[in-house]
């Protein structure tokens, strides 16, 4: 499949006129995201930047489709990823301002004996410790039956299924000893939150968040949904660094569940992230809670980890909140700092190495022009 397609179509919104372009200064982030379709082979990158003045800005580079050469939707929807532990870690959140969770008190609290394996035992392992992933719980997505990816890219995962391939393997550490990240933690929390509020977790983000808060275009996917919904960049994977891109757009997000699931966008995302820091979702006890962190190096240098949000310092000086995200075929990075600048970057295929951190830098160089 030919790559050379990814050089072409690069915009942005609310561009300057022809007579004017010639003599204004380079946007910055268009340049980051043009350098992310040529220099490092994404087949799209698409940003929503909200700037110190409040005003809006959506950019894309790169093509929406291979096989067509379409445009980037601008502000299309993608597979946000892990953003949806943000998600989960609020609707938790509300539930200890309800008083219904402690986010001291063991799993074995409110699923008795739903936790046992080689030492893991949920009667030691605190609500905390799983959002801020500092359980020790190993990790499922490295169960036996994700080997073989395209054969169980469109099956169905129960919830049980997928902690029964972690608790097949060996804690990592004992609950509390370090940090490392986990999708099992948000699986268990998942179904903590279902346990208590006896709704599944789908709707209990999309009443308590999503429609709360007016995301328009995000939505937890509905159990055997493999699309889509909206105008979206198609996502896309190569199985080894110089192999052809394969298109997984469309898959069964059930293995990403309480973890992983939601579709969004990056102007939805940073409407999410910035009504949480206003503290129009939390009340400020647990919002500080939440953005009570640990290191999180492995995410990256000076990264902080709380109850499903990240602290990342700027080159600028400060730090943003947010989460970030990766599914197959998509990878988000963002957040917003304290001022209400916002930005929020996809890219649709997951980058590593140095194409990696040019991504994170993209972010920074968003929030800090």
């Amino acid at each position: 499949m030919a790559v050379t397609v990814l050089t072409g179509a690069v915009m942005t919104t609310g561009a300057l006129s022809p007579s004017t372009a010639s003599a204004a200064k380079p946007d910055t982030v268009q340049s980051s995201l043009n350098a992310l379709v040529t220099d490092d082979r994404m087949p799209a990158a698409l940003a929503n930047v909200v700037d110190r003045e409040g005003r809006t800005h959506n950019y894309t580079a790169g093509v929406g489709d291979l096989k067509t050469g379409t445009k980037v939707p601008k502000d299309g929807q993608m597979r946000a990823g892990s953003n949806t532990k943000a998600f989960t870690a609020v609707v938790a959140l509300q539930l200890v301002a309800e008083k219904k969770l402690a986010l001291d008190a063991p799993v074995d609290t409110y699923l008795p004996g739903l936790l046992r394996g080689d030492g893991i035992d949920g009667r030691h392992i605190t609500i905390r410790q799983l959002l801020q992933h500092t359980s020790g719980l190993p990790e499922y997505m490295e169960s036996p039956v994700f080997e073989d990816f395209p054969a169980v890219r469109y099956r169905y995962f129960e919830p049980r299924d997928l902690l029964d391939g972690a608790l097949a393997q060996k804690a990592h550490f004992a609950p509390g000893a370090k940090w490392e990240y986990s999708n099992t933690n948000y699986l268990v929390a998942g179904l903590i939150i279902q346990k208590i509020t006896g709704r599944p977790i789908g709707e209990e983000i999309n009443r308590r968040i999503i429609d709360r808060i007016g995301l328009r275009h995000t939505y937890f996917p509905a159990p055997g949904v493999t699309t889509i919904h909206e105008p979206h960049p198609k996502g896309y994977e190569r199985e080894t660094d110089d192999g052809p891109l394969i298109d997984y757009t469309t898959m069964d997000m059930s293995m990403g569940w309480a973890a992983g699931a939601v579709i969004s966008t990056n102007s939805d995302l940073n409407r999410f992230y910035t009504a949480l820091l206003d503290g129009k979702l939390l009340p400020p006890a647990q919002l500080a809670q939440m953005r009570t962190t640990v290191p999180a190096d492995a995410r990256g240098p000076g990264v902080r980890y709380g109850l499903g949000l990240t602290s990342t310092p700027l080159s600028c000086g400060g730090v943003y909140w947010g989460h970030g995200g990766t599914a197959l075929g998509y990878r988000t990075r963002g957040g917003v700092t304290e001022d209400g600048r916002a930005a929020n970057i996809a890219v649709t295929t997951t980058p590593t190495g140095a194409a990696s951190q040019r991504v994170e830098a993209a972010v920074d160089t968003a929030l800090c022009r």
